[in-house]
């Protein structure tokens, strides 16, 4: 597989751009995460949950408008899933500061959320853009966001109710982590498979630049 073959099956068609809309969502994105946190471990639920509501909103319109308008770039690529893991990450931290979920839940989340980015700067020596998400990592993610949701929405009460809600949220949350670490595993997997095919090509590369050279 040359890199040319997996850098379009990888990171289709992103270029060297910036300043673009799709970006500028994203980094709106990033910005609101802290303030999201700072009201979740307050307990100021309703104003987090307005807060999430608008971020989420513009993480539904940067993919389309990066298709639409033709902005499609490799920063965008990286902002868009940083700033998913970000914000689950500072939630699952804002959420224990508030004594509402168990703290190995932020240990567990945050061990993988380290590994993958290890990974990421080990493609990135090579010259490869982030891997493919994967459908197990979206499933994960969505889950994950939804005991977020759920667990915001449970600490606006204390009923019968909302007990039940906060109980569904860490079931939804504990599956969510299940599958965050599968995904996690799959794409260490593509990663390996990746440089396995490219890395000899590489080398048998260098070795005809070397002979080349010392023919001259």
């Amino acid at each position: 597989m040359t890199e040319r073959n997996t850098k379009s099956t990888y990171s289709p068609e992103p270029r060297d751009i910036y300043l673009t809309i799709p970006n500028l969502l994203s980094l709106f994105r990033i910005v609101s995460i802290p303030f999201i946190a700072w009201l979740m471990s307050n307990h100021e639920m309703v104003n987090a949950l307005i807060v999430l509501a608008v971020s989420s909103l513009s993480d539904g319109l940067d993919g389309i408008l990066a298709r639409k308008l033709d902005q499609v770039s490799k920063i965008g690529q990286i902002l868009d899933p940083l700033a998913d893991r970000l914000l689950i990450l500072c939630s699952i931290i804002a959420l224990g500061v508030a004594g509402i979920i168990p703290w190995w839940m932020l240990i567990v989340i945050g061990v993988r959320d380290l590994f993958m980015a290890i990974q990421v700067l080990w493609l990135a020596q090579y010259g490869y853009g982030p891997l493919p998400v994967h459908f197990v990592g979206k499933a994960g993610t969505a889950l994950l966001m939804m005991a977020i949701v759920a667990l915001t929405i449970a600490d606006l009460g204390t009923g019968s109710l909302f007990r039940l809600l906060h109980l569904a949220a860490l079931a939804t949350g504990i599956w969510g982590v299940a599958m965050y670490w599968l995904a996690g595993y799959i794409y260490f997997r593509q990663g390996v498979t990746v440089l396995r095919q490219e890395l000899p090509q590489r080398h048998e590369q260098r070795e005809r630049e070397r002979r080349e050279k010392a023919r001259a």
